[in-house]
């Protein structure tokens, strides 16, 4: 994996591949990936460049996914009920996108450990489960990583702190029965998914919320559960999908609520002494401009954070 030196600046995650080709009319913003890396850049936010990541293996794959599903992805040879229910194409490009996406969250936790926080600009496909795809998620890139950090013996409790507008069934289903993954998800409760197997802690919002209620409600959940798992390591699901705007949400937060979330999440975390590993997580509208500079927030936040943390 390619690092850049002595990460003076926040580690920050990107590879080109997370920008694989769709049909013009299919409605997953797939041009954000770029559209962000190109936001940071311009905001001075990666100023030694972003830390590529080499593409997921095979064998990190298989610890979060059956065998039989993993191979079908990387031979492009999905089936078509699951190729409905993911709702992208498994081209090759798909699937090249769901590697480095994965990888991109391995390199992530990796230097969130060695460094406190570290941001991937892709990540969060928490619909995955372990037979199969959904939702637009391919590979759960965050159960690959948490799986990944317990085996090698970095750390022995971790947190998934999941705040997308929709329920992350796939991760709750995966750590189902695993002490050493806490699953905390926040969400719309009359969004997607219609059924959501239950996380260690799910609190299903009421349509239409907006920020201080929000707020309100995910400082209560965030600060009693960091003192109850007493995790080593949080993955933060930063979707924007609870904005007001977006096409796919049922909330009503504004771009200061979710820059707000940002700066609390984080900040809570590490005042925890707890490492951050930030994904990206949903967002969905036509302009992919628009819905990333709602994802901005995060890196803008962890910049932020960041810079308090150096000596």
């Amino acid at each position: 994996m390619s690092l850049v030196s002595q990460a003076t600046a926040l580690p920050i995650v990107h590879h080109p591949a997370y920008d694989a080709p769709l049909p013009e009319e299919h409605r997953f913003p797939m041009g954000k990936f770029k559209a962000l890396a190109q936001i940071l850049v311009a905001e001075g936010l990666a100023p030694e460049g972003f830390h590529e990541p080499t593409l997921a293996s095979r064998e990190a794959l298989i610890r979060a996914h059956d065998a039989a599903y993993v191979d079908a992805v990387m031979s492009q040879t999905v089936s078509p009920m699951i190729t409905r229910r993911i709702g992208l194409p498994i081209t090759e490009a798909v699937a090249l996108r769901a590697r480095a996406a994965t990888g991109g969250t391995l390199l992530t936790a990796e230097l969130a450990l060695r460094h406190g926080l570290a941001c991937n600009t892709a990540g969060g496909s928490h619909h995955a489960a372990r037979d199969g795809g959904a939702g637009f998620c391919v590979f759960n890139d965050v159960a690959v990583a948490a799986l990944d950090v317990l085996e090698r013996g970095g750390v022995s409790q971790i947190l998934v702190v999941d705040l997308d507008v929709h329920q992350g069934d796939g991760t709750a289903l995966i750590f189902a029965d695993d002490p050493r993954v806490f699953t905390f998800s926040m969400h719309a409760e009359k969004n997607y998914p219609s059924r959501k197997p239950p996380s260690d802690l799910d609190i299903g919002l009421e349509s239409g919320l907006e920020d201080a209620a929000y707020l309100a409600r995910l400082s209560e959940a965030l600060v009693a559960l960091l003192e109850r798992v007493r995790p080593e390591l949080v993955f933060y699901v930063a979707g924007v999908d609870p904005h007001r705007d977006d096409q796919l949400g049922l909330l009503a937060l504004s771009d200061a609520g979710l820059a707000a979330r940002e700066r609390f999440v984080i900040s809570a975390c590490r005042r925890a002494g707890v490492a951050v590993a930030c994904v990206l997580g949903g967002g969905y509208g036509r302009d992919v401009g628009v819905i990333a500079g709602r994802h901005a927030h995060l890196y803008r936040a962890a910049s932020e954070a960041w810079a308090s943390m150096r000596p």
